[in-house]
């Protein structure tokens, strides 16, 4: 009896050993760092900021791979599912995290129960931004626009549940106005149909519009957030332009399949903190238009926890659907 007692006591202590030495020398291959939209949009872009610090650092690839479609949900799902040692991680967004569980009926993945959250990476805004060919110039333009030709103007979003989707459908509901919705898998993959005004208008990612305004390929009319964007500060807020209390924003953060040990959480903690603190990814991030955040697993949980429940009472008030 005593001797199967040493026994399992040795087994114990062995793994123990092996894991924590899997740990401490993490990681010793390839990460792969998921993205659930197209490539050049903010999510792709700071995961490849991250993906560069954490190489130089760390002297292993940081690999970042794009998975777009259904707002997301295929590379959150992706992520779910793998194995939890620290070698697939997610860029996700409030979209699959926060909003999708109350527009979809069922999803593949449980936000808080599937997830362990390492870190809140940045939050961006969106800019209301049509055609230079559409004759509106301001909010209460297009309003007075989209109401003289109902159901003519069509918009386009980076997918269901995302919150370019949400922002234009919230709009839509609070402007009292018809507008048709057109998805596609991304910014960049709807941005073509925008500037050739085959579609009308679009909340899109600051990262990808704002220097399209500048060249006055599109015109920007509006922000999303609920205070102006110091990349364009004089663009006036959605609350400003006759709309009180409407802020439809993008989050993004990293995270890691649940059960991924605590030290290498730790560490990915750790150096995406210290990656958001370096003067020169600030500055990319500032001009991006995104405002680096850097707070803890439990702060990044929390995030999620609270605003569930606030985006399901906009969708119900709101209407709105899967099919918007």
């Amino acid at each position: 009896m005593k001797l199967a007692a040493n026994l399992l006591a040795a087994l114990l202590a062995l793994i123990a050993a092996q894991t924590a030495s899997a740990q401490s020398t993490y990681p010793n291959r390839p990460v792969k760092i998921l993205v659930g939209f197209t490539p050049g949009t903010a999510p792709d872009l700071a995961a490849r900021i991250l993906a560069d610090r954490f190489a130089e650092a760390w002297g292993s690839p940081f690999v970042v791979e794009t998975i777009p479609g259904a707002g997301s949900n295929i590379a959150t799902e992706h992520v779910a599912k793998a194995a939890a040692d620290g070698y697939t991680l997610l860029m996700g967004g409030n979209s699959a995290l926060v909003i999708n569980p109350s527009l979809y009926e069922k999803l593949p993945f449980d936000p808080l129960r599937d997830f362990a959250p390492i870190s809140q990476v940045f939050v961006a805004a969106n800019l209301l931004a049509v055609p230079p060919e559409l004759p509106v110039r301001t909010v209460a333009e297009l309003v007075a626009l989209a109401k003289a030709e109902p159901g003519k103007l069509s918009y386009g979003h980076a997918g269901v549940g995302t919150s370019q989707h949400l922002a234009a459908e919230l709009f839509k509901y609070m402007a009292h106005v018809d507008i048709r919705a057109v998805p596609y898998r991304g910014t960049t993959a709807f941005m073509p149909d925008l500037l050739a005004n085959r579609i009308n208008m679009s909340f899109a990612n600051i990262a990808n519009a704002m220097p399209l305004v500048r060249e006055g390929k599109l015109r920007a009319l509006a922000i999303s957030s609920i205070k102006r964007s110091a990349l364009a500060p004089e663009l006036p807020t959605m609350a400003e332009s006759g709309f009180p209390g409407f802020e439809a924003v993008p989050w993004f953060g990293l995270l890691a399949p649940a059960g991924t040990p605590k030290d290498v959480l730790d560490k990915l903690h750790d150096e995406t903190v210290k990656t958001l603190a370096i003067p020169d990814v600030r500055k990319k991030f500032d001009e991006l238009g995104l405002e680096p955040v850097g707070n803890s697993p439990a702060e990044f949980a929390a995030v999620i926890r609270k605003e569930t429940p606030e985006w399901a009472k906009v969708i119900k008030d709101a209407g709105i659907k899967l099919g918007d």
